[in-house]
């Protein structure tokens, strides 16, 4: 629809790229995680720390990009609204690692329950074969941007 109006006038690649920063844009996990109730930067680092094992405010720092004392803020806020606690980490009793609550860890299924319904929706005409050959080449992709 959109993208179909500029297709005669575009490459391939061009017109991928075109299509990422529409799916950026209308999809961002801050806007799904809203739906939900929690706010953006609070499901920012639910979404990191569902990321990784045993994640620290350092982990959480690097993964959203941002300096330790914002990193320490934003987890405090998380801890603060009950989505994250603090737990000694088993290797090393100085360091804290940060683990999800219950009311995160339901957060953070939440969102990937909607976002499966958005994405089911946008493909709700599609056949089981299209949506395969889509998840296959999509899987793809990413793995070829992150290697």
């Amino acid at each position: 629809m959109y993208l179909d109006m500029y297709h005669d006038d575009m490459d391939d690649v061009e017109r991928i790229e075109r299509a990422m920063v529409l799916i950026r844009r209308r999809q961002r996990r801050r806007a799904l995680a809203r739906r939900q109730g929690v706010s953006g930067q609070a499901f920012d680092v639910l979404d990191a720390i569902e990321a990784g094992q045993a994640v620290t405010v350092s982990d959480i720092a690097q993964a959203l990009g941002v300096d330790q004392p914002r990193a320490s803020r934003l987890v405090a806020a998380a801890v603060a609204g009950g989505l994250v606690r603090r737990e000694a980490d088993q290797r090393d009793g100085r360091r804290s690692v940060l683990v999800l609550t219950e009311a995160g860890q339901n957060a953070v299924a939440a969102a990937h329950r909607n976002r499966r319904e958005v994405f089911a929706a946008a493909m709700a005409g599609w056949t089981a074969s299209e949506r395969a050959e889509f998840a296959r080449l999509l899987t793809r992709f990413v793995d070829a941007l992150l290697d």
